[in-house]
């Protein structure tokens, strides 16, 4: 087999050399279509779920948040293996599907869970789907503090959602900024039947 290839090579030299030629050429081209990347993203298909629970300790975010959004997502098909990271008030959930799953339907199979879960958690526990995204996804993590005294835990938050996190929205390449931590500010309207009663706001007839 060996002789034969040598001999046709020798024999049709002119049809060897521009095959060569061509197979130089499309391997330049080829080359200059691989994506080069300094991290080579080898990411498998996975969907996070964010859990905000306020000033809630690590081991209270694992017992009342995390553990029962793991068992909801307990059974759902062709998921490989579901992990979690709790914080003070922060929880993260990773549900990691097989190979070739699409990603939009990954995530809707989690969302639909997701629905069921909520009902199982503590009030004033927000849980939404985290950004779509690579697991290089996450560039840093920051913290604001205040050395001045100035600002108590809730003024940092207040900032975090309405000043810094909008600015870094805004920056090309961003898709999307957590916040945990701090206190969220809330109004309240604490309604008094009895005064409400004596203003008729019920609308009987007189």
């Amino acid at each position: 087999m060996i002789d034969r290839v040598l001999e046709f090579s020798v024999k049709q030299r002119a049809l060897v050399v521009v095959a060569c030629l061509a197979v130089a050429l499309y391997g330049i081209w080829a080359a200059t279509q691989i994506p080069i990347d300094a991290f080579p993203d080898v990411t498998n298909v996975q969907v996070q779920i964010i859990g905000n629970g306020g000033g809630m300790s690590p081991p209270e975010m694992e017992k009342l948040v995390t553990y029962p959004i793991e068992v909801e997502m307990g059974g759902l098909p062709r998921v490989q293996t579901v992990r979690s990271v709790s914080k003070t008030g922060f929880s993260l959930v990773t549900v990691v599907f097989e190979d070739g799953v699409d990603d939009y339907f990954a995530r809707q199979l989690v969302f639909e869970r997701l629905q069921g879960a909520k009902d199982k958690l503590p009030a004033g526990v927000e849980v939404a789907l985290g950004s779509m995204s690579t697991g290089l996804g996450e560039v840093f993590q920051y913290v604001l503090q205040d050395h001045t005294g100035k600002f108590s835990i809730m003024d940092l938050r207040t900032i975090q959602d309405y000043t810094v996190r909008p600015i870094l929205r805004s920056v090309p390449g961003v898709t999307e900024v957590e916040s945990f931590g701090g206190l969220v500010k809330q109004f309240q309207v604490i309604v008094a039947p009895d005064r409400l009663a004596a203003y008729d706001l019920a609308g009987n007839p007189k």
